[in-house]
């Protein structure tokens, strides 16, 4: 059998024979992904206007010290940090980013916007090694798993704050009662897509389902690993739907501590 040998041409950066619009999605996700960092920093940093009644935002959920009702412990003191500029945000921001940043679905949707790695199929890339994620930085993806435990913890909060979204203060009588505000469903909708977006999670589908050689000797097991599967089966779906909700319930609370709009209450 006659044998022909094709040399591997590699492309320069950019390169491609591609006449589709290739580049959109990149492009898209870099804009989009620069937006949220941005803004989340912002918001991080601004330690203000983060509540608004029973509202709390999520990007300040829970709040372990602060000045607001919300807080577990009551204000933060200067004296144990002088240089710092504190912000309630600071102390509970960091778990639920690290699981969005070290996501699966994020890492392949980053890794071609940011770092071109590759930017797209048949596309030439700006470099002509392979390093993959045996090498520092990238080997602190191997967290994802941890960052999914405390990321179903915060889960448990952020619905809890949802519940408290639809509890509202009689102001002739001062006691506590139920009602329907244009926050309390945007608090709730936030966190049934975080949730779905932590329970479509890679890892939890192999917590739940892997190490089992036959799942009919483990119907239970069975059960929760088509649960999670069904998540997973959207769960790029779930990761922006669900960036875009955590941006948004922030924006609208902050904006109503501001004073710019106001609550419209439903019942």
């Amino acid at each position: 059998m006659a044998t022909v040998d094709v040399p591997l041409k590699r492309l320069k950066f950019g390169q491609t024979a591609r006449k589709d619009g290739w580049w959109v999605m990149p492009l898209t996700t870099f804009v989009v992904f620069s937006a949220f960092i941005v803004y989340v920093t912002w918001s991080l940093l601004q330690g203000d206007n983060y509540w608004y009644g029973n509202y709390l935002s999520p990007l300040y959920e829970p709040e372990i010290f602060g000045s607001s009702p919300h807080a577990w412990f009551g204000p933060w003191h200067w004296w144990w940090f002088p240089f710092v500029k504190y912000s309630p945000a600071m102390l509970i921001l960091i778990f639920p980013l690290a699981f969005r940043m070290s996501c699966y679905y994020y890492r392949g949707a980053y890794y071609k916007a940011f770092w071109a790695d590759p930017v797209a199929c048949a596309v030439g890339e700006p470099r002509d090694e392979y390093r993959g994620e045996h090498k520092w930085p990238l080997l602190i993806h191997n967290l994802h798993r941890y960052a999914l435990y405390f990321a179903l913890i915060f889960n448990v909060f952020l619905f809890i704050g949802a519940v408290k979204g639809f509890i509202f203060n009689d102001p002739s009588t001062g006691r506590a009662q139920f009602g329907i505000g244009i926050g309390s469903l945007i608090m709730l909708i936030n966190a049934i897509l975080l949730a779905g977006y932590s329970f479509g999670c890679h890892s939890l589908r192999h917590l739940v389902g892997g190490v089992v050689d036959q799942f009919s000797k483990a119907p239970a097991r069975k059960k929760a690993w088509d649960c999670v599967t069904c998540f997973n089966r959207h769960h790029p779906k779930w990761a922006w739907f669900s960036l875009f909700s955590v941006a948004l319930t922030d924006v609208y609370i902050r904006l109503c501590a501001m004073g710019v709009i106001t609550d419209l209450r439903i019942i």
